[in-house]
């Protein structure tokens, strides 16, 4: 939290573990095959809330234990890497209005969340990022097209880090995608765990989403 409030300001989300600042990420039995930070298959590659107005600036992932085998390494693949990477085309249609990313069902139905938007926003040369793999749909053909290309160019520059037992890793989730390799849990109560926290640079911004000028988004 001390490192959170040094980046900007900690939030949390109150449809999402109950507005916990401090998120406890571990396997869940049962919820192996989800593509979440319950599961422990592939998590493909996202932004943080990525389908929200108000997604965090930073996504801070404490390791306080490692998974049994030492198999479970987050990825991540940074937007000014795979720019380059790009072709022409593929980059229009990634700036353009034509794809929509839906939100979790924890977060109910928010329809201002499906309008179609850009996956690349802001400067040209150095935009910002919204999307998930597994709730980003391409609304135009050529928006499918830059869509798989995007998804072939991460997984190019992708890089794995296996965290240990006191790292840190810090996701810039407004140019950074991020997600997990597999791993097989035990449940036998020494299986991976991680902590979780998301701090914004500007927590004015969202103000209108917040109760009593507090840290959690209410909406």
């Amino acid at each position: 939290m001390m490192i959170a409030c040094g980046l900007g300001d900690p939030i949390a989300y109150l449809a999402e573990k109950s507005g916990a600042l401090v998120q406890d990420v571990v396997p869940v039995r049962g919820k192996e095959a989800f593509s979440g930070n319950a599961g422990s298959v592939l998590l493909t590659f996202h932004n943080e809330n990525a389908f929200h107005q108000h997604e965090p600036d930073y996504v801070l992932l404490l390791c306080l234990r490692a998974d049994h085998d030492r198999t479970a390494g987050l990825r991540t693949a940074c937007l000014r890497e795979v720019l380059p990477l790009l072709s022409a085309a593929g980059l229009d249609a990634l700036f353009a209005a034509e794809f929509r990313t839906a939100p979790p069902p924890s977060f109910g139905s928010d329809n201002t969340a499906c309008t179609p938007k850009p996956l690349l926003s802001g400067a040209p040369e150095d935009p910002d990022i919204r999307m998930a793999t597994i709730a980003t749909t391409a609304l135009t053909p050529r928006a499918e097209a830059a869509l798989a290309e995007f998804g072939r160019v991460c997984d190019t520059v992708a890089h794995t880090t296996k965290l240990t037992p006191g790292d840190l890793a810090i996701v810039d989730n407004r140019v950074t995608v991020h997600g997990r390799t597999a791993f097989r849990p035990r449940y036998d109560g020494a299986d991976r765990w991680l902590q979780r926290t998301f701090a914004v640079a500007d927590l004015r911004r969202s103000r209108d989403h917040h109760t009593h000028d507090g840290y959690i988004i209410t909406r």
